[in-house]
């Protein structure tokens, strides 16, 4: 069994940052009641918590049975079987899914399925794939040479 941890999303922390710290700079300026900006500056922080939540609770575990086992937090937690798996490739798909940082793969399985995830050590994570597995086809075999 190997456990890959999710790399951290530090873009989307520092999106998060940027937005909430503009807004809650904005509501000073406006002279917002001390109420209003304790309350949504509480519900940002909830918000932000939650993500960083999120991204250290990432796991992604290859078990010794060929079973890819995806967690995020009590959110998310999906099994996979490792035969089933077509493909592995780098992406920029930013749809939501169990990655939080923007560094990501992107796996086909099944007929038409997609899982887009983000182990920090993605070349050796496909390899893992493809031991179990030897008909994925591995695209980033091609970027590591």
């Amino acid at each position: 069994m190997k456990t890959y941890k999710s790399k951290f999303g530090y873009k989307l922390m520092l999106f998060l940052t940027l937005l909430f710290g503009s807004m809650l700079v904005f509501m000073i300026y406006k002279n917002e009641p001390l109420e209003a900006i304790l309350s949504v500056g509480g519900i940002f922080l909830a918000i932000y918590l939650f993500v960083l939540y999120i991204n250290f609770s990432t796991i992604y575990t290859i078990t010794d049975a060929g079973v890819l086992i995806v967690k995020s937090g009590f959110v998310y937690n999906q099994r996979f079987d490792i035969q089933k798996i077509k493909s592995v490739r780098k992406t920029t798909n930013i749809m939501s899914s169990p990655a939080p940082s923007l560094d990501r793969l992107e796996l086909t399985y099944g007929k038409f399925d997609i899982i887009v995830i983000s182990p920090k050590n993605k070349i050796d994570f496909a390899r893992e794939l493809k031991k179990i597995n030897p008909r994925i086809k591995n695209d980033l075999e091609i970027l590591s040479s």
